[in-house]
């Protein structure tokens, strides 16, 4: 049997959500579709689907062959689009992670002019803000908001995350404005969680020295909207990246405090998994992101004084 032709066709049935869609997808009919899996299944000695008169769903061991499976055909299209004429019409699947706020407020609009500009990509995006291993969950590229931990990923910079510290103009009308960081052990902060304490509260001052002052913590939250939306209402400071809270601040919705002393931004990276030829659709989305965003991104165009 054609073992490629029923990884194909188990791919389909997944990706579609049915014979039916995998068969329009494939070009071909729902029976062939069926059987190739059939044989697929046979040849291996365990079921990968498990059928109901309605529906499908992967078994144990089909899970895990699908998502090899997903890995094959991925890298026999990065091979075909490596010999290539670069002028060829970009296509194929990206996979992407991405932090969600990060995803939602500035990356999935990029991604639709992407999309349209190539309309051969089909693209699958994961926004969570927790750190996704690229290998396992069959990743083409993240794009990682801080300090990147794992050396053996490869990367590129795509811009600069900068950070503010505001309130919104009710909560500083009832406590008052700190104007050093020290003061701001008297009041209430909100905490991203996905980063300690000690680094979110770390400031460079304008002579140059680093301080550190936490405020009395009311809520954590692994979500910069959350907190920010808390801040908006009135409920503490927030130390945020502006990507988040730029359109808050120009619209008076929230305020800059202690705008000399700052904490120090952060890298915009993708991030590539290790050991593996990157296909030129990544390096085509990397740079597509790249001068989208850039050392000042338009987010922070408004806040330069």
């Amino acid at each position: 049997m054609d073992k490629f032709a029923g990884i194909e066709a188990l791919v389909a049935v997944v990706e579609s959500g049915g014979f039916s869609r995998a068969a329009e997808r494939l070009g071909l009919t729902k029976s062939v579709v069926s059987r190739r899996i059939g044989q697929l299944e046979d040849a291996l000695g365990v079921q990968l689907l498990q059928r109901t008169t309605r529906s499908q769903s992967l078994t144990l061991h089909g899970r895990e062959f699908y998502e090899r499976g997903l890995r094959i055909l991925a890298d026999l299209d990065d091979a075909e689009q490596a010999i290539l004429d670069d002028s060829a019409a970009l296509r194929g699947r990206l996979k992407i992670a991405a932090p969600l706020s990060f995803g939602l407020k500035h990356l999935s609009n990029a991604l639709n002019e992407f999309m349209h500009a190539n309309p051969a990509i089909e693209l699958e995006l994961d926004l969570n803000d927790r750190e996704v291993n690229l290998v396992e969950e069959g990743c083409d590229m993240a794009v990682r908001i801080g300090e990147l931990r794992d050396s053996s990923l490869l990367a590129r910079r795509l811009g600069t995350a900068r950070f503010v510290m505001c309130a919104s103009p009710a909560y500083l009308e009832k406590h008052g404005t700190p104007s050093r960081p020290e003061e701001l052990e008297r009041h209430i902060g909100l905490h991203y969680a996905n980063v300690s304490l000690q680094q979110a509260w770390r400031f460079f001052g304008p002579d140059g020295e680093t301080r550190t002052a936490i405020p009395g913590i009311r809520m954590h939250a692994n979500n910069g909207d959350a907190l920010v939306a808390a801040a908006i209402a009135g409920l503490g400071i927030i130390q945020t990246p502006t990507f988040i809270a730029a359109d808050h601040i120009t619209a008076g919705r929230l305020q800059v405090i202690l705008k000399d002393h700052r904490r120090p931004g952060t890298g915009i990276h993708a991030v590539y998994p290790p050991g593996r030829l990157i296909p030129r659709r990544v390096h085509a989305v990397t740079d597509f992101l790249a001068e989208r965003f850039g050392e000042l991104p338009y987010w922070d165009q408004a806040l330069v004084s």
